[in-house]
């Protein structure tokens, strides 16, 4: 019951349902034991004893009876809905804002079917269980005890006799549930890892087609899909060892309760009435404890639905806002690196050693090197994506740590390689970052990135409704309208990760000829691949295996002769070539 405690802070508030829900079921539960004292009297008074003057009375007490029992049904399941409903709501919100302040480094490992099988299947798992599952536990121990001193009133002997298996019936329930409850578990895991699967086979359906891979990836799916049949075969194979099992030993405490009973009616200790009242009495007692397998089953997948949401809410936040200054709404862009090493696994050799540097508020900093070099590690860390493993990082004079995330991010403006656009307006992409940009703002951050025109050709323009992470739209498209958002969002700190590596040369030239109006009095960084995208940057740092090799302009940087210069001289050599062979 642990995950039940730890997740009670979103049950706990709506009690009160809980607890009235609780109130009409023991109406009902106690209604439903009057049943056999009802047929009681009907044969041992009406029939037998020949009072057939009770019979008109009796059977308006049974209609109101009934009547009071189905409407009890219905407030006791609609206010156990209501209880169910209301903390899953509760619970949903809180993944999703946990979800909004896990790090970069939890999405590094994390997989987007497993968590979209989280906050759907694993949450609907557990408010089945809240709605249904605690009546559930709560009516079998009304029912039972209930059941059971009614049988005590009408015979003790008798009582003792019928109930002499339950023992070996309430083993074989223990067992089950020690057996079921990690078989549910690795149902709710290979569901987790079959969306996935899906997942990633719709977001790159282009690439799978491209390269043929249709019959790889049904062979992979096919794959995920069998494990998932594997683990709901296994549970259904406990299911069809356990419930024969327990329905047997059931059917021994009927012939105990016939044969002693029967014999107690011959000898005239024990009334007709009664035998047939003990007979309903006894699957009172024996239903719920056989179809405890059915609460068990719910409170075993509950919990390893609760288990695995709390693996979301449990997460360690390793970039939190603690005594921060709230006070300070602007910054000015003056950025430091002092000895700043970052280490993304403690396995794994340093993205980052002994970084250091220093850009002046309102200039451009120029970043090259190879693919993992380090390039982008650099710019994570101003935007406290992750967090430096040493060293100090200051921003206008003041270590990071000090200005609140929400400060923090709110004046960097960030344009990723891989771009991402939201299934909504062009209109409202671009203001993301800024949603009380207006309307004319929007369309100057549009004409900077070069993405006004296209977006005019489009059939309702700003107020065109892209499709699923801007599908409709080339890659150029995509990253043009992604510099407007960062754009629009007139930030102090600016920073373009190879943002107009999906152009082509003419289209980058304008948008620089754009970003260099625009990223006047901001202090910009730039990584990029190609040396004219960043030859005009006051400096330029080149990064080699997570360290600043060299820096300088890029004349000072050419003259130096290293690196850099190797880089330029294949870039450039390979345009020589080209334009050669344009020229013949």
């Amino acid at each position: 019951m642990s995950v039940f405690r730890k997740l009670r802070q979103f049950y706990l508030p709506y009690k009160k349902d809980f607890i009235w829900s609780m109130i009409f079921l023991l109406v009902v539960t106690g209604i439903t034991v009057v049943y056999p004292m009802i047929l009681q009297l009907t044969i041992d008074d009406v029939i037998i004893g020949h009072r057939y003057e009770l019979v008109p009375w009796m059977a308006i007490a049974f209609v109101g009876v009934m009547a009071l029992k189905a409407l009890s049904t219905f407030i006791q399941h609609y206010l156990a809905d209501m209880f169910g409903i209301q903390a899953v709501r509760a619970l949903r919100d809180a993944l999703y804002e946990k979800l909004q302040r896990l790090p970069f480094s939890y999405y590094d490992n994390a997989k987007t079917g497993d968590l979209m099988s989280r906050l759907t299947s694993d949450v609907e798992g557990f408010r089945f269980f809240l709605a249904f599952g605690f009546s559930e536990a709560l009516r079998f121990l009304i029912m039972v005890g209930a059941s059971f001193c009614v049988m005590l009133y009408y015979s003790p002997k008798l009582t003792f006799v019928t109930v002499a298996a339950l023992p070996f019936l309430a083993v074989v329930v223990y067992q089950f549930d020690r057996n079921v409850h990690p078989a549910f578990r690795r149902v709710r895991q290979s569901f987790g890892k079959l969306n996935t699967k899906v997942q990633e086979n719709i977001s790159g359906i282009y690439t799978v087609k491209a390269l043929s891979k249709e019959a790889a990836e049904m062979e992979r799916f096919n794959e995920k899909n069998g494990n998932l049949k594997t683990s709901q075969l296994a549970t259904s194979e406990l299911w069809a060892k356990y419930f024969p099992l327990m329905e047997a030993i059931g059917n021994i405490c009927v012939v105990l309760l016939l044969a002693y009973g029967g014999y107690l009616v011959t000898h005239e200790k024990l009334q007709p009435g009664e035998l047939v009242a003990f007979y309903s009495l006894t699957w009172y007692i024996l239903g719920p404890i056989m179809q405890l397998g059915f609460t068990i089953n719910m409170f075993s997948q509950a919990k390893a639905s609760g288990e695995r949401l709390l693996e979301i809410l449990e997460a360690k936040e390793t970039i939190r806002d603690e005594n921060v200054d709230h006070t300070t709404p602007h910054i000015r862009g003056e950025v430091e690196f002092r000895n700043v090493t970052l280490y993304y696994r403690a396995d794994a050799p340093p993205a980052l050693q002994n970084v250091s540097f220093y850009a002046y508020p309102g200039k451009t900093i120029g970043i090259i090197g190879a693919t993992g070099s380090g390039k982008s590690s650099i710019t994570h860390l101003i935007s406290r994506f992750y967090e430096r493993s040493d060293g100090e990082i200051l921003i206008d004079g003041r270590p990071i740590e000090q200005y609140s995330l929400k400060t923090l991010r709110s004046n960097v403006g960030v344009v990723f390689q891989e771009t991402f656009l939201f299934s909504s307006t062009i209109q409202s992409n671009i203001a993301y970052g800024r949603p009380d940009a207006t309307m004319e703002e929007i369309v100057d951050a549009a004409k900077r990135a070069g993405a006004h025109d296209f977006i005019m050709e489009l059939p309702d323009g700003y107020d065109t409704v892209l499709g699923e992470r801007g599908l409709g739209l080339s890659g150029g498209q995509k990253q043009r309208i992604a510099i407007a958002r960062a754009i629009c969002k007139n930030p102090s700190i600016l920073i373009l990760d190879d943002a107009t590596s999906a152009v082509d040369m003419e289209t980058e030239l304008r948008i620089q000829s754009a970003l260099r109006d625009v990223m006047k009095g901001k202090t910009t960084f730039i990584i990029a691949h190609r040396i004219s995208s960043l030859k005009h940057a006051d400096e330029i740092l080149v990064v080699e295996q997570g360290r600043i090799v060299e820096r300088g302009t890029h004349d000072e940087l050419l003259r130096q002769n290293g690196l850099y210069k190797r880089i330029y001289d294949i870039q450039y050599q390979d345009r020589a070539t080209v334009l050669q062979g344009e020229a013949r």
